[in-house]
């Protein structure tokens, strides 16, 4: 760890063993559910990367990944708030099985988003994976077919998730207190 990076300024909420376990019972059952099929992987960086970095790793089926990059620009509380796409997809997704996978879920506005972009290019199918899912009173009604693990609503980082661009490489995820 660096001076950066105390345990000061976290505590564990989901041990590395435990985030290990559980991203290999979610590709198991993805192989499972995509068996004979050749589904795309799609992440919305940057928070989702690590996520799908060792969950493709957990599949046994023949996959694609590709990636999505958005940017808000308003209020992350309101329950539309402004997305735009900075980074787009380089493969089609029409008529493909496409599971998006995010490393965190909150009020679902990105996967609200998200939802809405990709289903206007006509995928077979649109399901939705995550590691975590906030507790959060007030979320966009988006069926998530696959959680790793709900958690309260608290600021974490680890695992791909960061505060103010640190704190991605943690092999945990954690609470975390600026």
């Amino acid at each position: 760890m660096s001076a950066s990076q105390t345990s000061a300024d976290w505590d564990v909420l989901i041990a590395q063993d435990a985030i290990a376990r559980r991203v290999h019972e979610i590709g198991e059952r993805i192989s499972a559910d995509y068996a004979g099929q050749r589904p795309m992987l799609v992440t919305i960086l940057k928070g989702g990367f690590i996520f799908l970095s060792d969950l493709m790793r957990a599949i046994r089926i023949p996959h694609e990944v590709d990636f999505l990059s958005v940017q808000h620009t308003g209020p992350w509380d309101r329950p539309d708030p402004d997305v735009r796409i900075l980074h787009d997809l380089r493969s089609s997704v029409s008529g493909r099985h496409v599971l998006v996978v995010e490393g965190i879920v909150g009020t679902g506005a990105t996967l609200k988003f998200v939802r809405d972009y990709l289903e206007i290019r006509s995928p077979k199918s649109l399901h939705f994976c995550c590691l975590l899912r906030k507790k959060v009173g007030d979320q966009a009604p988006i069926p998530m077919r696959y959680v790793g693990f709900e958690i309260p609503e608290e600021f974490v980082v680890g695992y791909g998730l960061d505060y103010l661009q640190r704190h991605r490489n943690l092999p945990f995820v954690a609470r975390f207190h600026p």
